[in-house]
């Protein structure tokens, strides 16, 4: 019974989360469909519109055509009149695959996490199949196949990339218990793995907020040139509402550009430009109010940036390497350079997948190229984190280590001192040193093989 309880609350989750997706969408443009054209409108066209958005926003790429009537009205030229346009919207995205790692979180909670996965990655199959069948249009027109594989792959990664997170440290009775014990076997190279994964979590954090940083910076530096470009496209109050709409749902795929321009590629706005710290050669470039924010020209002192991506590198050494103190477990070199360059390479995939989901094609001509490249980035994200992480992972043990793994031996040696006395351990130590000494009083028992205090060792660094 609960196992099917389970399985209910997952599917019901993925429900959830689908709905949310296209009430997010169907809300905004039922106002403005209203607004726009009335009561009396053809309400028919409203969910093919939605659907078919929902589906851009999950990576499915649209293959837009023009009206004749439309071409003739702006003076858009005939081969222009169909274009693919690729780069996507990451917030829906982002949205469906968080909504679906705490679906698969809390089915692991509840010892079932691959039942978990399945069931809620059935049920929004299902829904994504009935949007693609139910929302075609065809002025934008989108793969079947893909409208279907593409939302339910991402709410699977989700899932199933939150049920084993849960599952892997409180244990599922199964696969992941036996997969955890072979690992557990490895010795010293054991920790590798949750290590390499937990400090991919902080790294891609970092970038995430030095990109978010970089971004609120040149809004500020040139916000004046985001709000000419919104009077020139002569939009009133409703028109500029849904521009800045398209913003905020665009928003995670320029923090995307950001991080690549952060690590030293850039990334492209048409084809033959360039964005990057090292200069910046851009041609005509669309009125869109978000490309505001590209700067006109760089120096080459701008490369410096890079080393942001080396700090979020070192953050992550830094959490991995605290968290392996606390846990009282010193690896050898071997097994730290290992987590170091596991870090490097789950971040530069991290990166590859970021980057082919942000770019793509925008417009017609020569705007089929935009964003960033993804082996350049992953290759330099990867490297500059890679750098950081080893810095701190392979440095010298300070002090403050040396202590606790002395204060770790030296409790260690008391409680041998303890049992060696024909004591027990959970006894208060008055009664179990020998008769007349003091309880605190550790240096009569040097001449009797006990225990010393711990002191300062030739290696350890001094003040």
């Amino acid at each position: 019974m609960q196992r099917l309880l389970v399985a209910l609350l997952a599917a019901f989750d993925a429900a959830i989360a689908a709905a949310v997706g296209l009430v997010v969408l169907l809300a905004p443009l039922t106002l403005l469909w209203t607004l726009s054209f009335g009561m009396t409108a053809d309400w028919g066209a409203l969910w093919p519109l939605t659907g078919t958005l929902w589906q851009f926003g999950h990576g499915v790429p649209l293959d837009l055509t023009v009206a004749d009537d439309v071409l003739r009205a702006t003076g858009i030229a005939p081969q222009a009149a169909s274009f693919a346009l690729s780069v996507t919207p990451l917030a829906f995205l982002l949205f469906t695959l968080l909504f679906a790692a705490r679906s698969g979180a809390r089915a692991a909670k509840a010892g079932a996490w691959a039942l978990g996965a399945v069931s809620g990655t059935a049920a929004f199959g299902l829904i994504a199949t009935a949007v693609a069948f139910t929302a075609q249009i065809s002025a934008a027109r989108t793969d079947l196949a893909l409208s279907i594989v593409l939302p339910t792959a991402v709410y699977l990664v989700g899932a199933v990339c939150g049920g084993v997170r849960i599952a892997w440290e409180d244990g599922d009775g199964g696969l992941l218990d036996r997969l955890h014990d072979v690992v557990d076997s490895w010795g010293d190279w054991g920790p590798v793995v949750g290590a390499s994964v937990r400090g991919t979590a902080f790294a891609v954090l970092g970038m995430i907020a030095v990109s978010g940083v970089a971004v609120a910076v040149m809004t500020l530096a040139r916000g004046s040139e985001v709000v000419a470009l919104f009077q020139a496209a002569r939009v009133d109050a409703l028109g500029a509402t849904v521009l800045t709409l398209g913003h905020l749902a665009y928003l995670p795929t320029i923090l995307v550009w950001t991080a690549s321009w952060i690590a030293g590629p850039g990334f492209a706005v048409g084809v033959g430009t360039a964005v990057s710290p090292a200069g910046t050669q851009l041609g005509v470039v669309p009125g869109i109010p978000i490309l505001g924010l590209l700067p006109e020209n760089t120096s080459i002192w701008m490369l410096i940036v890079v080393i942001l991506p080396i700090g979020a590198g070192a953050l992550a050494g830094w959490a991995v390497r605290s968290r392996l103190v606390w846990e009282g477990t010193p690896l050898a070199t071997g097994p730290r350079a290992a987590i170091a360059i596991g870090i490097g390479a789950l971040t530069a995939a991290v990166g590859a997948v970021a980057a082919v989901l942000a770019s793509g094609s925008m417009g017609p001509g020569r705007l089929a190229e935009a964003g960033p490249a993804a082996v350049p980035f992953a290759l330099a994200l990867g490297g500059e984190v890679l750098l950081g992480a080893a810095i701190l992972l392979l440095s010298p043990r300070n002090r403050d280590e040396l202590a606790e793994e002395r204060t770790d031996r030296w409790v260690a040696e008391m409680t041998a001192a303890d049992l060696s006395f024909g004591g027990r351990a959970d006894l208060p130590i008055s009664d179990t040193v020998p008769t007349g000494l003091s309880p605190y009083d550790t240096a009569p028992l040097d001449d009797l093989g006990g225990f010393r205090p711990p002191t300062r060792e030739p290696a350890d660094p001094r003040d």
